[in-house]
């Protein structure tokens, strides 16, 4: 019986060009961009025939890790480990780390399916028979990686020239190309051969640490180290900090692919987009016959080939053509659709400005393992913050030197501890936690908790909490 093949998932991923909905506290792997899901738990879908694949293993940054298995439970999918880099190092170490995880925990034979977590991929029967090409050829001892066949002269991709075909679908990889300007992509496309680099890989664990050793040694210590001197954090896995950070930050390609002699590619023509930028997003949505692409609350009036997503405020607009409009609860991002791949560029701009850098890092909407919050209006010395809480979910019991809160129930119920006494809150309902008290907030009931908090004080900072228990290990 042929062995399992393991996904290795990568969501470490910030998504800057995807701002201001896509920002480093909840980045666009996590956004539910092209439909119900989000993009991460679409991976893990196309992972999720368990006669073909073993359960996932999740490489990613420590701040997401509650998103994670947040997102994994909601879908159903029991993952096989969840890696946390402590620093950012690019794809070629995070790929050696789990090829080193799953050399104990899945065997020293594993093949290992590479994939982004931010994609936007159709799959169909060409995506099976190119995933079981891949696979043969692993196991045969190669590494494999995917080109899409380009349907345009794409800019915004890296590109692989295909060398002799070793039959069954699958080709020698000549050499990989750099994003190009305009007319080089124009002219790879007239001259044939070339592939988008899709950025996913078919390998085995064995093999690749192997070729890390040869072509790479900082990288390949770097990720053994790490893995072997890791701790386990509840269901997480805890990459050791010094051996990590000793790793070159360097992807897969210029550290291995490009050096190796066998590379080979898979040409596929599914439907695949990186969805780096609005363009991106604007290409693969419904659109409507002015080619305009919406989401959420939009009146368009003599509007084309644009694209306008809101999360908050209903946008109306008229008479305007190739814009983007991207709208969420706390910064609006207005430009021309045809220049999205710019949005980087601005996001470096609001980081550079003190008034202006929390703006490309967390929303106005905090998401927590137990649910979140968002601030709806703040002054001196009070705020006022909507909670929420999933259902059997309960946040840290803790007290503050600084602050005094009100909390109302609008929704659901609230089991409030207050200095050891317990007491159940239902709709309509408040209480008063004096400064200094011992507190915890669960909500017992099966629909979410809703409520209304309003805190008065001297500071009303998120780092004045003093944790005592918490069920996510932050005490």
């Amino acid at each position: 019986m042929t062995k399992l093949i393991v996904p290795v998932v990568l969501a470490g991923g910030q998504g800057t060009r995807l701002w201001p909905m896509s920002r480093a506290a909840r980045p666009k792997q996590f956004l539910p961009l092209t439909g119900p899901t989000s993009l991460f738990q679409a991976t893990l879908q196309r992972v999720s025939d368990r006669s073909v694949y073993d359960k996932p293993i999740i490489v990613t940054n420590a701040e997401y890790r509650f998103l994670v298995a947040e997102q994994a439970l909601e879908i159903g999918c029991e993952l096989g480990g969840v890696l946390l880099e402590p620093v950012a190092r690019n794809t070629a170490v995070a790929i050696a780390a789990a090829a080193a995880y799953a050399m104990t925990n899945f065997g020293a034979d594993a093949i290992l399916h590479v994939l982004p977590s931010d994609h936007d991929v159709l799959v169909d029967e060409g995506y099976a028979i190119s995933a079981q090409r891949a696979a043969e050829a692993a196991r045969a001892g190669k590494l494999v990686t995917f080109g899409i066949v380009p349907t345009m002269p794409e800019t915004g991709y890296g590109y692989i020239k295909t060398g002799q075909s070793v039959g069954d679908g699958v080709n020698a990889v000549d050499r990989f190309v750099e994003k190009p300007n305009r007319e080089t992509a124009e002219d790879m496309l007239a001259s044939g051969g070339f592939l988008w680099n899709s950025g996913m890989f078919m390998l085995g664990a064995s093999k690749f640490l192997a070729e890390c050793e040869t072509f790479s040694p900082d990288t390949y210590t770097a990720a053994n180290e790490a893995v072997l001197h890791a701790k386990i954090d509840l269901d997480f896995v805890r990459l050791d900090e010094a051996a990590f950070a000793q790793a070159p930050n360097i992807s897969v390609d210029y550290a291995i692919f490009e050096k190796t002699a066998d590379a080979l590619v898979v040409p596929v023509s599914f439907h695949w987009s990186d969805l780096g930028s609005w363009d991106a997003v604007w290409k693969v949505g419904s659109k409507d016959a002015a080619e305009n692409v919406t989401s959420g609350a939009v009146t368009l009036n003599n509007v084309s080939r644009s694209l306008v997503m809101t999360d908050h405020a209903h946008v109306a607009i008229d008479g305007l053509d190739d814009i983007a409009v991207i709208a969420s609860d706390d910064a609006i991002y207005i430009g021309k659709l045809s220049e999205a791949q710019k949005v980087g560029a601005m996001v470096k701009v609001l980081r550079g400005k003190a008034d202006t850098a929390a703006l490309t890092e967390i929303h106005k909407t905090a998401y927590r393992p137990w649910g979140g919050y968002s601030s709806v209006v703040s002054g001196e010395r009070f705020q006022v913050k909507r909670l929420f809480v999933k259902p059997g979910k309960k946040l840290s019991l803790q007290k503050h030197h600084h602050r005094s809160e009100h909390w109302v129930v609008v929704r659901g119920t609230a089991e409030v501890t207050l200095d050891g006494k317990v007491t159940m809150l239902s709709e309509n309902q408040s209480i008063y936690l004096p400064l200094g008290c011992t507190h915890r907030l669960a909500n017992p009931g099966k629909i979410e908790l809703e409520l209304i908090e309003v805190q008065t004080g001297s500071y009303l900072g998120e780092d004045d909490i003093i944790r005592i228990e918490d069920e996510f290990g932050r005490a």
